[in-house]
């Protein structure tokens, strides 16, 4: 099967990575936007160019916070890594996976986190490490246990819910043209979670509550501004009921 790098652009971060944010595109692109090299400003002699920074390193962070500009400094190379293109994203948060690999092989947890752009899902509680942080020198160290990621082509399984075995699965389609994850040894539906329309903002879209501050659909279907040949200054000058009697004086070219 072709590989392909995971060194990717702002247009190839996951979809489930931007569903649960719930972020416009607009804001992603620009919160990863890296200007290597501009050419002056109101500078004649020179034609204007832009060039950014197109290959980036996508980890644990995400791709808009601080953790991830850091690790995607200007100049600053990371080892190049390879990742399986998937076609269809088979695993949701809230999934019962069982691990195939590590320590705790055969054990099974629920899907906490997805990281769509290197192929990983965190598992609640599974395939942890002991990491050391904050040590100063004079002072105790203190150890936290931090869970460690896992491929989803070969490093975890769903879990069957008629049997709670782990299986392999495919996509197929109902008799009313839904399309449902179906395990491949017993021919069971495994529905999708209540968790995967979970975003940053609510838990399920009945028990989000609108604020002061949220758009509401009256407001965008109003109608708030209708095009004029008039230029800002002749906009101001009618509204305020400003007349303009002074005289222009003549110009010459030459």
């Amino acid at each position: 099967m072709r590989l392909t790098s995971y060194l990717r652009d702002a247009k190839k971060v996951g979809e489930m990575t931007k569903k649960y944010a719930n972020l416009p595109d607009s804001y992603i692109n620009r919160s990863m936007e890296q200007v290597v090299w501009k050419t002056p400003r109101n500078n004649p002699r020179y034609l204007p160019r832009t060039v950014k920074k197109k290959k980036f390193h996508f980890g644990t962070d995400r791709p808009w916070s601080q953790g991830f500009q850091s690790n995607n400094g200007i100049g600053e190379l990371k080892p190049k890594v390879f990742i399986e293109p998937i076609k269809d994203w088979s695993f949701f948060k809230g999934d019962r996976v069982e691990i195939l690999v590590g320590p705790d092989k055969g054990k099974q947890g629920i899907v906490a986190r997805l990281y769509q752009e290197r192929n990983w899902v965190i598992v609640e509680g599974l395939n942890c490490e002991l990491k050391e942080v904050d040590h100063y020198e004079g002072h105790l160290s203190m150890v936290q246990q931090q869970e460690m990621p896992l491929l989803v082509t070969n490093e975890v399984a769903l879990v069957d819910p008629s049997d709670l075995q782990g299986c392999a699965i495919e996509w197929r389609f109902t008799e009313n043209g839904e399309k449902v994850r179906v395990s491949t040894r017993t021919g069971k539906i495994i529905p999708i979670p209540s968790f995967a329309n979970e975003t940053y903002d609510y838990k399920t879209h009945k028990t989000y509550k609108e604020s002061d501050k949220d758009t509401t659909e009256d407001v965008l279907t109003e109608i708030t501004f209708s095009p004029l040949l008039k230029t800002f200054e002749m906009e101001i000058m009618e509204t305020m009921g400003i007349k303009e009697e002074r005289v222009q004086k003549q110009t010459y070219w030459y």
